[in-house]
């Protein structure tokens, strides 16, 4: 059959357009490599096990690892400014928290704005802190620990993560309400924070449910009270410290952040793929079993939560005048 040329052009047209429909078809299939999950403390903490149990689910659902990569220091800014400098594909993100909300606040001469730099992508889960103390500690209620306190203020050493991080800042509000002088001890990480507590070098650290829930069943530690104003559903008898600090709230949050101007289909497939996993009833387990509340919603629901969190813990920040270590 003999075609017409204008037939012929047609053809022609589209076999030359077909590299460009390819390469653009490829452009849209993510991820094409392994992505690294950029967290800014170090192992065994509440962010470290935030982004271990989304990244695994990731994983399985998007074929490439999802790599978990530890950057501890300058209370998650290390990190964050990591993440804020690489290329805008989806193949680096950051696990973000309450810390970089109050970061904004604690330090002046930031080379980046989170709320600027950092795309919102998904929240992951809430959390309650903990006020925990070594079982061998003279106080088995919050009120018999403020009276020892009060009474001992150069014996009570309160352990943290980094200066202004959600460890310390759940703490430094509870000695603002609580009318305490607790010195402050910060450690790189809630972990080395939490194992110290253990050994009887500090008295106390607010450290987040999932970093401290096995040493608490283990018996290691001992909790006098939760920081949200609702019971935690992993330790029910665990009373609110509201009921002894009227007016006192605090809760850690984890998400998914991005370097800005990363496309919108790999944030919203990131995003769709982050509200599966905590609609999954084995992750909601998992969670669940940390104390974790999930916070599916949209890339703006997590936007919000930071927006808030910015001005609430800047607020603390200013009237205890915390300056970073």
């Amino acid at each position: 059959m003999k075609l017409s040329r204008r037939r012929f052009q047609q053809l022609m047209a589209g076999v030359l357009a077909l590299p460009a429909v390819s390469r653009a078809a490829r452009a849209q299939v993510y991820p094409q490599r392994p992505v690294h999950i950029m967290v800014g403390y170090a192992p065994g903490g509440g962010n470290d096990i935030a982004a271990r149990l989304i990244g695994q689910w990731l994983s399985e659902r998007l074929g490439q690892p999802f790599v978990i990569e530890n950057r501890p220091g300058a209370a998650g800014n290390i990190a964050t400014e990591a993440v804020v400098r690489a290329p805008a594909d989806g193949h680096t993100l950051l696990l973000s928290s309450l810390a970089n909300a109050t970061n904004a606040t604690l330090y002046d001469k930031l080379d980046f704005n989170f709320i600027r730099d950092i795309a919102p992508v998904g929240g992951i889960f809430r959390v309650p802190n903990v006020m925990l103390v070594n079982p061998a500690f003279p106080a088995n209620t919050v009120p018999e620990f403020i009276a020892y306190a009060k009474a001992n203020p150069d014996k009570v050493n309160m352990g943290s993560g980094p200066t202004g991080g959600p460890v310390h800042m759940t703490g430094a509000l509870f000695n603002m309400m609580s009318g305490l002088k607790m010195q402050h001890v910060p450690y790189r990480g809630e972990a080395p924070a939490l194992i110290d507590l253990i050994a009887g070098q500090v008295q106390v650290v607010f450290g987040s449910l999932p970093a401290s829930i096995q040493h608490l069943r283990a018996g290691k530690l001992r909790a006098l009270g939760v920081t949200t104003t609702t019971r935690a559903e992993a330790l029910p008898d665990v009373p609110v410290l509201a009921d002894f600090v009227p007016g006192y709230e605090a809760s850690t949050w984890y998400g998914i952040g991005a370097p800005k101007n990363t496309p919108a289909h790999v944030i919203l497939r990131l995003n769709s793929e982050i509200n599966a996993g905590l609609g999954d009833p084995v992750l909601r387990t998992r969670l669940a079993e940390l104390g974790g509340i999930a916070i599916a919603g949209s890339p703006g629901d997590l936007g919000k939560i930071v927006a808030e969190d910015t001005e609430k813990w800047g607020k603390v920040i200013l009237a205890a005048n915390i300056k970073p270590e």
